[in-house]
């Protein structure tokens, strides 16, 4: 008999294991199991903090690092990768803007700002390339990417003909200059990887719903709230296009809105566009069995997050597909139960979430060890 050919895909366990560590847990689990098995690990991004690097390394990318501004404008070391013989640009926006860059005590965003991507973005641009992907999860920043575009050569000004720098400042936006953007960007294909389908304002935008994420408090998001108005409702009178209703434009801080608006960016859903890019569906081709999770597994991760995804390509083949999560719904729904065969939480008794989240990788082997010794019996 055959050994049953297993392909690892899960997404990153946030604040605990990376996709490409939890893969290994979970490998590693079944291999300690009495299963007869193959491992074929396959970690996926869904254009959360990490998506890029996968996507690099998939593609046997080149790293170039730059020296750029952090959310708050000091200096320090970001990269992108070159990929498909150099004429696409790969870029992580947390890489530069990204949460991860600074400590829990410093989270601002009425002041941080995406400007350390737009300075990625241009020396992308001076490599020649002719596309530039961003993945743009785990930022900082609640800016409509106007950090970004002024690195790009845009001015945001106030009745004076001030600039405005930073994002509580666009209270005061009464201009948009545009006429110094690069010109390169013109010929430039930009698209960006969304994990999310929130638009830019009101209780389900940018603000609202990931500002307190980002260190916003109640009145924080009331002021962030008023400069991305203000932000849409200037661009609008200059471009005639409306970012308010845009799906996906609240992605990180609604950069996805304003790049979309500038940049004419395409928004596509991140997890679609990782498995196509990295070539999944011919990974799928030798499997029997698909396991895949992240941190939490319920009716959120329909909303195209990573998991559901791979579970879309796996059920497209008729593979069962195993679920992994730190939390899971006490009754999964139908909808879930239509992606996922089996969902299995891996905690090990009460925990509070620290606790939990340290434990993510001996809890991720013990679960695999034990669905293996499962489907040996």
């Amino acid at each position: 008999m055959k050994p049953t050919r297993i392909l690892i895909a899960p997404n990153a366990f946030k604040h605990s294991l990376d996709a490409t560590d939890a893969a290994l847990a979970i490998q590693e689990g079944l291999l300690r199991s009495r299963l007869d098995c193959t491992c074929v690990c396959f970690p996926v991004g869904d254009g959360g903090d990490g998506t890029g690097a996968l996507m690099i390394e998939k593609h046997r990318g080149a790293l170039h690092f730059v020296d750029v501004a952090d959310p708050f404008g000091r200096s320090c070391s970001a990269s992108f990768g070159l990929v498909d013989e150099g004429t696409t640009a790969i870029i992580e926006m947390a890489g530069a803007s990204g949460i991860r860059l600074i400590k829990p005590e410093e989270l601002d965003p009425l002041r941080a700002t995406s400007y350390g991507t737009g300075q990625l973005m241009k020396q992308a641009l001076d490599e020649g390339v002719n596309k530039l992907v961003l993945a743009i999860g785990g930022s900082a920043t609640v800016d409509g990417g106007t950090g970004i575009l002024r690195a790009l050569g845009v001015r945001f000004l106030d009745v004076l003909g001030q600039e405005l720098s930073s994002p509580v400042s666009l209270t005061e936006l009464a201009r948009i200059d545009v006429s110094n953007l690069d010109q390169r960007l013109s010929t430039c294909a930009v698209t960006i990887l969304c994990d999310v389908d929130n638009t830019l304002l009101g209780d389900q935008g940018s603000a609202a719903v990931f500002g307190p994420q980002k260190g916003a408090t109640p009145e924080c998001v009331r002021k962030l709230e008023t400069s991305l108005a203000t932000f849409a409702n200037i661009a609008l009178q200059q471009t005639g296009i409306d970012m308010r209703p845009l799906r996906h434009g609240g992605a990180a801080g609604g950069v996805a809105a304003g790049l979309h608006t500038f940049l004419n960016a395409r928004l596509v859903n991140g997890i679609d566009f990782f498995l196509d890019f990295t070539d999944f569906d011919r990974a799928l081709m030798d499997a029997d069995l698909v396991i895949t999770g992240e941190g939490s597994l319920d009716e959120q991760t329909l909303h195209g997050k990573g998991p559901y995804g791979v579970a879309c390509r796996a059920k497209a083949k008729n593979l069962s597909v195993v679920g992994l999560a730190g939390k899971i719904p006490l009754e999964p729904s139908e909808s879930l139960n239509a992606f996922f065969d089996t969902l299995l939480a891996i905690g090990n008794g009460p925990a509070d979430l620290v606790t939990a989240l340290e434990q993510t990788k001996q809890n991720l082997i013990r679960t695999a060890c034990q669905l293996g010794n499962l489907r040996a019996s």
